[in-house]
């Protein structure tokens, strides 16, 4: 097994070497750059000196961030000092001269804490439901609750988002909820468990929005699974030992069809990480997906290359640990390094 992680570290490494390239490259060739962006805007306006102190100083900027080198040697550099001195560089726009794993670092807790709560929340509600429509399969409950998953699963989250927002938030037709933010604005003037509770309100409709997608798709995989399972020979045998339905379902049939649902969790927390781009724009959440649009936005090449490491860590990290759920769900599986 340690040989096997080894192996998957090492692929894992020069794949995430691949993206990255992939994605510098990307960058270098489209049109525009950081260096630009002041001269575009600045238009006509402003005195010879301004203009020629402008060019210095977009003449600078382009060499610190070796726009004037090919791609080749440009990333090796930007490689070079993220690998052997961490250092992913200074934002080069959205906050000049500021470390990018400064910005990321002040935003990324928020994110996690959304998704944290996304994810359980698509798991614990997802998987009993899946679970107990394969069981009523054909009943007025599976079909419903088809119904139900299926226009859940293809609404879009900026519609859905505003429209929760229209209704359930301040200024709306029932105002339960704040419309946007991390923290209510009397946070002095409350008590412990009225903070926790005022927080709280202003992380629901962004948990859900992040959550309702995958907690569709998810309990029908999940009910496909455990379909296919309960028509095999082992649990025929089981039932006619006279092993009692609920040891049936949860026991044979479900960790049997987990595999289908941890393969899927290798690319749920990723897309959850994408899917809070819109959200968090949406409740103006200061957070990772703001973050990103700002990047994109001003073509903040150090800051987008960070994120780009960062998404693909992710992305690599969640299929490691699938393979290892593998394991813990089906003892007949067995991780090999040849």
């Amino acid at each position: 097994m340690i040989r096997y992680l080894i192996k998957r570290l090492l692929l894992a490494m020069l794949t995430l070497l691949v993206i990255l390239f992939t994605s510098y490259a990307l960058l270098r060739l489209a049109p525009g750059d950081p260096s630009r962006s002041d001269m575009l805007s600045g238009g006509n306006q402003g005195t010879m000196d301004s203009k020629s102190s402008e060019l210095h100083e977009n003449r600078a900027l382009r060499e610190k961030l070796a726009l004037d080198k090919p791609i080749v040697i440009g990333f090796s550099l930007w490689l070079k000092a993220a690998l052997l001195h961490g250092d992913l560089g200074e934002s080069a726009a959205v906050d000049p001269g500021r470390s990018v794993t400064d910005m990321i670092m002040e935003r990324l807790p928020l994110t996690l804490k959304l998704n944290f709560y996304a994810i359980m929340l698509t798991y614990l509600l997802a998987i009993p439901l899946g679970v107990f429509s394969a069981a009523k399969a054909g009943s007025f409950f599976d079909r419903s609750t088809e119904i139900v998953l299926f226009i859940l699963y293809s609404l879009p989250v900026m519609w859905v988002g505003l429209l929760l927002q229209s209704f359930l938030c301040e200024g709306g037709a029932f105002p339960l909820l704040p419309l946007g933010g991390t923290e209510p604005e009397n946070a002095r003037e409350l008590s412990i468990w009225q903070y926790q509770i005022a927080n709280a309100k202003h992380l629901v409709l962004p948990v859900f929005c992040l959550a309702y997608a995958g907690f569709a798709g998810l309990s029908r995989y999940a009910r496909s699974s455990v379909l296919q399972t309960i028509h095999s020979d082992f649990i025929r045998s089981a039932r006619a030992k006279g092993v009692s339905p609920g040891i049936v379902l949860w026991k044979h049939a479900f960790r049997n069809a987990l595999i289908t649902m941890i393969t899927l969790f290798s690319g749920l927390l990723p897309s959850l990480i994408s899917g809070s781009v819109l959200v968090e724009y949406i409740f103006n959440l200061p957070g990772m997906g703001t973050l990103s649009l700002l990047s994109l936005s001003s073509r903040d090449y150090p800051l987008q290359m960070a994120l780009f490491a960062f998404a693909g860590v992710l992305t690599l990290g969640g299929l490691l640990i699938s393979d290892l759920l593998y394991m813990a769900a089906d003892p007949r599986i067995r991780l090999s390094g040849k």
